[in-house]
């Protein structure tokens, strides 16, 4: 008996850990990171079309996403700390390549590049939270995706739109 009890005891701890670690390493946590680096991305990107975009809609909808992404970052982040998962605090380097490139631009071209960036961000976007709903495992990222879905697609089709009055092709 004092041999099982002492096991316990020394099990306790790693027991209490290990969901942690499993997390930290599953396809899940995968999915925080992607979700948080495309939200800190499309923050970014938003706050710069804000300041260089000469078309008040395109102005408008980058407005959208510094709103939007920031409270959804803002969840996701609640989420992920409660499990012990740390996010990244930037954007992917394919991000911030993307960022840099629009950094450059200006009137019409940075315009016409946002717009498609930020088609294929919402899609891409999508995706992710359509394969977290459908094959992850932590009931606490797919709720996330699955509130959250509503809402990506609403900005993909508000973009669509942008991109059709802009004489943008996807």
């Amino acid at each position: 008996m004092k041999r099982a009890l002492a096991i316990l005891a020394l099990a306790a701890p790693l027991a209490a850990w290990a969901p942690l670690s499993v997390a930290a390493d599953s396809p899940d946590a995968a999915f925080y990171k992607k979700a948080a680096q495309g939200g800190i991305a499309e923050v970014e990107a938003g706050k710069l079309a804000q300041q260089k975009s000469s078309n008040s809609e395109v102005k408008d909808f980058a407005a959208m996403m510094v709103k939007d992404h920031t409270a959804a970052g803002e969840k996701l982040k609640a989420i992920a700390d409660s499990k012990g998962i740390s996010l990244p605090g930037n954007s992917s380097v394919g991000q911030m390549a993307d960022k840099t490139k629009l950094e450059v631009l200006s009137g019409d071209a940075f315009d016409k590049s946002y717009i498609k960036g930020q088609i294929s961000a919402h899609q891409d976007t999508i995706e992710l939270f359509q394969k977290e709903i459908a094959s992850g495992q932590d009931p606490d990222a797919q709720s996330f995706a699955t509130k959250t879905l509503p809402t990506v697609r609403a900005h993909l089709k508000a973009i669509n739109t942008l991109a059709a009055a802009a004489g943008v092709s996807k």
